[in-house]
């Protein structure tokens, strides 16, 4: 039997009652040389502690959330051999050094060589202060930008090594000038980080970057540093992974130790998008792994097939001022979230898009009769209620169109109701309001509902319920012009009928050619739930009950 070896909290730097976090063992583990035992926390640092030599762990001696200082004692471990004095004295120190608290802020913010202030008031440059014994330790993210106003201490960049996450806060109050470092760099102490100005000179009203319009004149950013060199085929830390589901929207700040860092690099996954469950919100190995359990059932890409996260290009920054006048408009509200939908929808669905056309000839002969009953019962007959009632139709003979994929995608939810939703062009945007039982009203009730919500929305007037529950939606683009179009699929649903401009062609009724008003039409659908057999023939039904509307009533 190996001796038992009492493994201390080693030297940690200047910190006094750091809270454990994490324990990364349990009694029975065996554990080699330097194998990280727990995870520690301070204000701008996470570290974790390795152990001193190899063994089994007999017991632990502290507890999530317990404050442990330098000496104190961490567990007992049944090691292969060795002194107990000598293994306990030798403990190594941690990978892990606060960085800001060490170094003293004059040393941090000692100005540039006998350079006389700028205009508008002092620029001090911000290098990487004393971290201990570390070099090339990566920048794993970049908190602030050019014009931030930061507070002393606030965190300006986030380093990481393998066992020790840090963040270097600012020396002082005031403007950051320009900032010289990006994600993925290599840096060492002394290094340049940014330049800010003295919060005595930065103007009182400043503002954060993102407040300013993007015309605002900003001070000249220093040149930034040449980039580090890197080994031979080793590449430069990407982006971070797109997650396609709204529901992934970023959370904020992401707590983890290196160690479950390290284990998310591996998955390809974002921890920025990853929701805590660990004392104060912190991330641990079983979120991560929750949340490529669920993102994989919601069927949104996380992984690319190689093993990497899945990466999208993102557009090239241009300024465009530099070829002429622009001019600067914000997007409307409705736009703003109607985008986001389609994006999402877009990215998520596998879209097929099947094009067809409909003789619409004896359809149109029979609405035009029957306008001035339509006038008497005090609506306006369009194409559209006949549209909706032939889709209501096709949806009940092909009820695949007439449903929704369950969250985990492993069902198909078949709804008993036939609800359309119908875009309709507003002025301050797109907006697709629902008419509901469409299958079970007249074409001149249909006439009345159409008016009402469209009315209310182009006033505006559209309750939320109003655009929801649709089993599938119609964008017509008739009135207007064009030829086809590929519509984007309104998820939840399955699928979305697009219509263009009718109009008069020649066509061989095999004899001769005679003139029919022919309509074309596109239908968009989610692949995964409808292939492309079942939309030809869907698209055909539709247009054979378009081509003679008497087939409704068999």
């Amino acid at each position: 039997m190996g001796k038992m070896i009492e493994v201390l909290l080693p030297d940690i730097g200047d910190f006094h009652d750091v809270e454990v976090i994490e324990i990364l063992v349990s009694p029975g583990d065996t554990v080699a040389q330097e194998d990280s035992l727990l995870t520690l926390e301070s204000d701008k640092a996470t570290m974790e502690i390795p152990s001193p030599q190899a063994g089994v762990v007999s017991e632990i001696k502290i507890a999530i959330g317990d404050k442990i200082n330098q000496g104190d004692l961490i567990l007992i471990l049944d090691a292969d051999g060795g002194d107990v004095e000598e293994a306990t004295a030798a403990a190594p120190e941690p990978e892990a050094v606060a960085p800001a608290e060490i170094a003293e802020p004059e040393q941090a913010a000692e100005p540039v060589s006998e350079s006389a202030p700028a205009a508008g008031g002092e620029q001090l440059p911000i290098p990487v202060p004393d971290i201990g014994d570390f070099k090339d330790v990566e920048v794993v993210e970049v908190i602030v930008h050019a014009g931030d106003v930061v507070e002393k201490e606030a965190s300006l960049i986030t380093l990481e090594t393998d066992k020790a996450t840090m963040e270097i806060p600012s020396p002082q109050a005031g403007r950051i000038v320009s900032v010289q470092v990006a994600v993925g760099d290599r840096v060492n102490q002394g290094d340049q980080i940014a330049v800010i100005e003295s919060a005595a000179a930065a103007p009182a009203e400043a503002a954060p970057v993102a407040e300013q319009p993007a015309s605002a004149a900003a001070p000249e950013p220093a040149p930034a540093p040449a980039p580090v060199e890197r080994a031979a085929g080793e590449k430069e830390l990407q982006r971070r992974p797109v997650i396609a589901l709204p529901s992934d929207a970023p959370k904020g700040k992401a707590h983890a130790s290196p160690a479950v860092r390290r284990f998310a690099r591996e998955l390809g996954v974002d921890l920025y998008h990853v929701p805590g469950s660990g004392p104060k919100g912190r991330i641990i190995k079983e979120d991560v792994q929750a949340f490529v359990k669920r993102t994989l059932a919601e069927g949104a890409p996380q992984v690319a097939a190689g093993g990497g996260a899945l990466q999208l290009p993102t557009p090239p920054l241009v300024d465009f001022s530099k070829f002429g006048e622009i001019e600067e408009k914000e997007l409307g509200r409705i736009k703003k979230i109607s985008g986001k939908h389609l994006h999402n929808a877009w990215l998520g669905i596998p879209h097929v898009t099947q094009f067809d056309e409909a003789d619409i000839s004896e359809l149109e002969d029979f609405r035009k009769s029957q306008k001035a009953a339509a006038e008497k019962a005090g609506v306006k007959l369009t194409f559209m209620p006949f549209l909706m009632k032939a889709l209501a139709a096709s949806m009940a003979e092909y009820p695949q169109f007439n449903a929704s994929l369950s969250p985990d995608t492993e069902k198909l939810i078949l709804k008993k109701y036939c609800h359309i939703g119908v875009a309709v062009d507003t002025p301050n945007g797109l907006m697709v309001p629902v008419v509901r039982d469409v299958d079970q009203k007249g074409v001149f009730e249909l006439a009345r509902d159409l008016m009402e919500v469209s009315g209310k929305a182009r006033e505006g007037k559209l309750a939320p319920g109003d655009m929801q529950g649709g089993c599938i939606s119609i964008s017509s683009l008739g009135g207007i012009g064009g030829t086809q179009f590929t519509p984007i699929v309104n998820a939840p649903e399955v699928a979305i009928l697009g219509v263009s401009r009718a109009e008069m062609k020649p066509k061989w009724n095999g004899s001769e050619f005679e003139p029919r008003m022919m309509m074309p039409f596109s239908l968009s659908y989610d692949h995964r739930v409808i292939d492309g057999a079942e939309g030809v023939r869907f698209t055909t039904y539709l247009s054979n009950l378009l081509g003679d509307i008497r087939r409704l009533i068999l």
